[in-house]
């Protein structure tokens, strides 16, 4: 009855849907991802949104608009050097990745009094997102799903072998196009969620504790949404009854899911 009393605050009411409508897509997208062996991309454009965070707030313009702009433009250039530079997925990602870094860095060295600011985005303030930014997120839900249930078939053959796809005259590059703006909107939501150091566990970890145990296609997106869910819950209540931060209690929830779903696996196939 005590925990149940914090819900009577509004912004613990905003943190638990935001915490929901951003895990759900990532869940949802991070399995795609994890599939076409691209899960690290999360973390690659979690870092390029620091630098664009920090570019935000050193000209004094509220750091999501800058964040979302670049986070999309930085997952088509991952994608663009991965396909015409001759640079494998994981080199194009470490080269952003280091490039948001950097940038991020240089910015806050010469620039002074917004580091607590930037510390926030570093490590997430899921109790300080506001009704706008949920709006936001359920527009990105509902966009996920949407896309997901329409294009249901063609993502299942695109998933799991791209040429086998494209020869079977599925759009590839369109479902390409269309991931990687929803991915790169999710991370740049994601951010001041659970913060630049956290977010690509959001789309590997319920992802890959749904493959531990999904028959088919279909259950996985279902246990992967499910897993996503059960984490926000928990580390929400985590964070709220242990005073500890959200986002780092949401990402270790998932974790302690995964290694449940992981011996969950092994002990059926005994």
């Amino acid at each position: 009855m005590e925990f149940l009393s914090f819900f009577q605050y509004p912004f613990i009411i905003r943190a638990l849907i935001a915490g929901i409508l951003v895990a759900l897509p990532a869940a949802l997208l991070g399995l795609f991802l994890v599939l076409r062996k691209l899960s690290l991309i999360g973390d690659g454009l979690s870092h390029l949104s620091f630098g664009a965070v920090a570019l935000g707030l050193l000209c004094g313009v509220y750091p999501f608009y800058v964040s979302v702009p670049l986070t999309v433009a930085g997952a088509f250039l991952i994608f663009r050097l991965g396909n015409k530079a001759r640079i494998y997925g994981d080199a194009a990602i470490g080269i952003v990745s280091a490039v948001g870094v950097a940038g991020g860095v240089i910015i806050a060295s010469l620039a002074k009094g917004f580091n607590v600011d930037l510390f926030s985005y570093l490590f997430g303030s899921l109790l300080a997102v506001s009704w706008g930014e949920i709006y936001f997120l359920a527009l990105l839900a509902a966009a996920t799903l949407v896309f997901i249930f329409i294009y249901y078939r063609s993502l299942f053959a695109w998933a799991f072998d791209e040429n086998s796809a494209r020869a079977a005259g599925v759009r590839v590059d369109f479902l390409n196009n269309v991931l990687l703006i929803l991915t790169a909107l999710t991370v740049a939501a994601a951010v001041k969620a659970v913060g630049v150091m956290l977010v690509s566990a959001l789309l590997i970890l319920p992802a890959a504790s749904a493959l531990q145990g999904a028959k088919h296609f279909r259950s996985a997106l279902i246990s992967a949404s499910f897993f996503a869910f059960i984490a926000v819950i928990i580390g929400l209540a985590a964070a709220i009854y242990f005073n500890l931060p959200a986002g780092a209690s949401i990402v270790i929830a998932g974790f302690f899911l995964f290694v449940l779903a992981y011996f969950r696996a092994k002990l059926l196939k005994v």
